[in-house]
């Protein structure tokens, strides 16, 4: 990513601290990826995928995203080699969110790196963070699992349909359920 951001808001959501989302380089750059994304759902073609790639940290050879995607800021994906995101997956991707060599998504998938206060005062202000979520190599993730903030999914793991992955995954490991196990 070329772009260079300088608020604080910014800095801040970068780093894992609390920050205000309404901060005007935030909300642009939301914006910014919302009318890409926007464009390559109703009308998925090449062109599209590579201009809304684009908005990406990186991307390697051979990835694909199914239309019907939803991204927060788009800037904070990577993703390695031939990766695949089936359809109507949605990335809240406030925190890095990594998807590494050879990773299969089943549609519907959502990687949720956003966090809210639980005090109903401090959420009334706004405020949030985030923390990242890592998939290794050759993972694959079934339809309509949640994957919630600060989850690591080790390489070779499989995540059941459905499921809720609250905490790491290791290497290999078939985890399914709410929680996952």
């Amino acid at each position: 990513m070329s772009q260079t951001y300088l608020s604080d808001s910014w800095k801040k959501m970068r780093s894992g601290e609390s920050f205000n989302p309404f901060d005007s380089e935030l909300v642009a750059q939301r914006a910014l990826i919302r009318q890409s994304v926007a464009q390559f759902n109703r009308a998925p073609s090449k062109g599209h995928l590579k201009h809304m790639f684009g908005l990406f940290e990186r991307v390697g050879k051979r990835c694909f995203i199914e239309a019907g995607v939803h991204i927060d800021y788009g800037c904070h994906l990577s993703f390695g080699e031939q990766v695949y995101v089936n359809a109507h997956c949605v990335f809240l991707d406030v925190a890095p969110i990594v998807l590494s060599d050879h990773v299969l998504v089943g549609p519907g998938v959502k990687f949720c790196t956003v966090q809210h206060p639980l005090d109903a005062e401090q959420r009334k202000s706004g405020v949030e963070w985030a923390e990242p979520i890592h998939v290794g190599e050759n993972a694959w993730i079934g339809a309509g699992a949640i994957i919630l903030p600060g989850v690591t999914i080790a390489k070779n793991a499989v995540i059941g349909a459905g499921s809720v992955v609250t905490k790491d995954v290791a290497e290999g490991c078939v985890v399914k359920g709410n929680p996952a196990r």
